[in-house]
């Protein structure tokens, strides 16, 4: 059974604000001491934070409910009851919350430490000095504390990486994340050996490091289900440059081009997003190449003006060549990222 869980549906609920509190002074030889009770505390809210350490929304399929304690009642003296300890529910990165029934987004977590309260805890309600007045120098009531916020939620991981592995089954993907990355995914001579994503950090020397992800289960209409296409599709959609995987050796049956074509026909037809994105391919297993596929698919790549890199993961052939290649393509996607933020928009 797979621990990658990537879709949960929770239920959270702010704390009850406590109870002011009705309350006299009775001390000596003071007569009519007055009211002196004080407010109630805060509930509790639930705070969503995103936690790179994540990767999986597993501990909230088997938490669903998320309570926050409530405010403590006020007391004598004046003396507020304290407010409630807030719940904090750590996700991975990347995670999309939206309301259960509509799918309505409340709020994407895309970034490492970033922090969300999603259900405030109720004010506690005021004690009974607060009432005191010229007309009523003897309150006798105080307010109750307000409820908390509910909501049943859907939260949706999409992982973040800069590099995303597409390609039909067994074309070699798991292989290369598992030559360039410290990630170690199940390799076999048969279709879905990989049944979740897999996220790999790449280090290329002298270079900053990159996150790569295997897409798995990608056949002809994965759009509509086909395959395990439906349930990953969505993790693609974040991914800033898309590596195309194209097996050249005759194991994956059909014509390279073909099944560059099929892959990239169900990308677009799942999000036209995603048919904008940068994309390069990969000729693998060029060490047992059929010469005719190679050949082909390298001419298809020049006429589209696609970037094509012969490699062998298992030979180390080409490794290289195409890491320099994808970490010049990152950094060139985070400086421009980064020279949007900066700019200045004119004064209307």
């Amino acid at each position: 059974m797979s621990n990658f869980i990537d879709r949960v549906k929770i239920t959270v609920r702010g704390g009850h604000g406590g109870q002011g509190c009705v309350s006299f002074r009775r001390e000596a030889y003071v007569p009519k001491g007055g009211p002196d009770g004080g407010d109630g505390g805060k509930g509790a809210d639930v705070v969503l934070l995103a936690d790179r350490q994540l990767g999986t929304l597993i501990d909230l399929k088997y938490q669903q409910n998320y309570f926050a304690p409530k405010g403590e009642q006020g007391r004598g003296k004046q003396q507020t009851g304290a407010n409630g300890r807030d719940v904090v529910i750590r996700v991975p990165v990347g995670t999309l919350v939206c309301e259960y029934e509509s799918h309505k987004p409340i709020v994407d977590l895309d970034a490492d430490g970033m922090s969300y309260i999603i259900a405030k805890g109720g004010r506690g309600g005021k004690g009974n000095t607060f009432f005191k007045s010229a007309t009523n120098q003897t309150p006798r009531h105080a307010q109750p504390g307000e409820e908390g916020e509910e909501l049943t939620l859907f939260l949706e991981l999409k992982l973040l990486a800069d590099v995303g592995l597409v390609g039909f089954p067994n074309a070699g993907k798991s292989t290369l994340i598992s030559r360039i990355s410290a990630a170690r995914p199940k390799i076999a001579d048969y279709p879905f050996t990989t049944l979740t994503p897999v996220l790999g950090v790449v280090k290329p020397e002298g270079r900053h490091g990159f996150v790569v992800a295997d897409i798995p289960g990608l056949i002809e209409n994965a759009h509509q289900g086909a395959g395990l296409g439906f349930e990953f599709l969505r993790h693609v959609e974040r991914t800033s440059i898309l590596l195309h995987l194209v097996d050249v050796s005759g194991l994956v049956p059909g014509d390279p081009v073909e099944n560059l074509l099929k892959i990239n026909r169900e990308l677009a037809l799942y999000s036209g997003e995603l048919s904008k994105k940068y994309m390069a391919v990969a000729a693998t297993k060029v060490d047992a190449a059929i010469p005719e596929h190679l050949d082909s698919l390298q001419a298809h790549c020049r006429k589209e003006g696609i970037e094509c890199f012969p490699v062998s993961s298992v030979a180390g052939t080409g490794i290289e060549r195409l890491l320099n290649f994808l970490a010049d393509r990152v950094e060139e996607g985070r400086a421009a990222a980064a020279a949007s933020k900066n700019v200045i928009s004119p004064a209307s």
